[in-house]
């Protein structure tokens, strides 16, 4: 194994189109697209042993050392250590396991991560918990000398991330590396895991993942994109982890909301693929309807004050509008005719009016990249 002296990698943050959690079952579709904010993950020679963490996504640097294949502090607890760096540790985790296998020790080195995802600590909900661990594997692998398709960096980045919680559909990763727009389905996040534990990381690198697939859609012809930040931070994990608790789930209730979501997805890709603007537009409010009827049977708080006024603008000037993700804040989006700046601009001025910040966000053409 040969290590490199200093290795850069970042990978884009992400925004929901259409699919929100019907996504988390396996093989249900989504559409994604990857944004232009970054994170990047810096990976150099360490000034002492063990690894170094350095992040502000974090509360501060952290010196770790390995204990059987996981990183551990020096002298605090464990649990304490991973606060804040629970992604980012457990990508480095997977790396070295991968490395394990292949009879390679796990390395010393300094990891230093920035984000721009967030402002001044302010966080928008565009994915940063993916992003940081796709470059983050990307960045340590390649630190050791490992060359990785796409597909393998996605597969050990959401390995990494089921470690921590199976119930994230993995989307957020599949945004950061392929970049663009994509369409996704989930694997199995379990099964995966329990692949990967049983017959070893390798080997779940190159067996079939049930449910899984991902491929690059086309930019929506004739129209903008535009995000729109409610100012109210939410918690997707919280919001998803919320759903699954609720004995709605298996009901016909929940299979309708999985039916009509998954034909209007199917519908939205179709209409992007065909270049048919006007449609994408129908299943995009076709596809917040269905959000919102989830929202008014389960009670989540899926919309808030401000994404509904967020929708209303868009919809009073010809576009189409919705939560991106979970809800409960974080940020919105809405499509318009590209070619109607009054209309934008105008719908700027609305979302401003009612508390809603536009951000400066457009699609990232790529994702991460060895």
């Amino acid at each position: 194994m040969t290590l490199r002296r200093t290795i850069v990698r970042r990978a884009p943050g992400k925004l929901f189109v259409a699919g929100e959690y019907a996504v988390v079952e396996p093989g249900n579709p989504a559409i994604l697209v990857a944004v232009d904010r970054y994170i990047t993950v810096t990976v150099t020679v360490p000034a002492e042993e063990g690894v170094e963490i350095s992040s502000d996504l974090g509360p501060r640097n952290v010196r770790l050392r390995w204990r059987d294949g996981r990183l551990g502090p020096y002298g605090e607890d464990e649990q304490d250590a991973r606060t804040g760096l629970a992604h980012v540790m457990s990508a480095i985790e997977t790396v070295a396991r991968l490395l394990a296998e292949r009879g390679h020790p796990a390395p010393a080195f300094s990891v230093s991560v920035e984000s721009g995802l967030h402002d001044n600590g302010t966080k928008y909900g565009l994915g940063s918990s993916g992003a940081v661990t796709v470059a983050t594997v990307a960045a340590v692998a390649a630190f050791c000398g490992l060359t990785l398709s796409e597909e393998e960096r996605f597969r050990l980045a959401l390995l990494a991330t089921a470690e921590i919680d199976t119930k994230g559909s993995g989307g957020d990763l599949a945004a950061s590396t392929w970049g663009g727009w994509i369409a996704y389905q989930a694997p199995d996040r379990g099964a995966v895991l329990a692949l990967a534990r049983s017959r070893g990381v390798e080997e779940a690198l190159h067996a079939p993942w049930p449910g899984f697939e991902v491929r690059r859609l086309p930019v929506p012809k004739g129209l903008s994109l535009e995000v729109g930040w409610t100012g109210d931070p939410a918690s997707t994990a919280a919001l998803v982890s919320g759903l699954h608790r609720r004995p709605w789930r298996g009901t016909a209730s929940h299979q309708r909301f999985v039916q009509t979501t998954t034909d209007c997805v199917r519908a939205a890709i179709a209409a992007l693929e065909r270049g048919h603007g006007q449609e994408l537009l129908a299943q995009i409010r076709r596809a917040r309807r269905e959000l919102a009827r989830l929202d008014d049977e389960v009670g989540l708080g899926v919309f808030t004050p401000r994404l509904t006024a967020l929708c209303e603008a868009a919809d009073a000037l010809g576009g189409a509008a919705k939560p991106s993700g979970a809800g409960g804040g974080d940020c919105g989006i809405a499509l318009l005719d590209a070619e109607a700046s009054r209309d934008i601009a105008q719908l700027r001025e609305r979302w401003t009016s009612a508390g809603v910040v536009p951000l400066p966000i457009r699609p990232a053409a790529e994702g991460n990249k060895e």
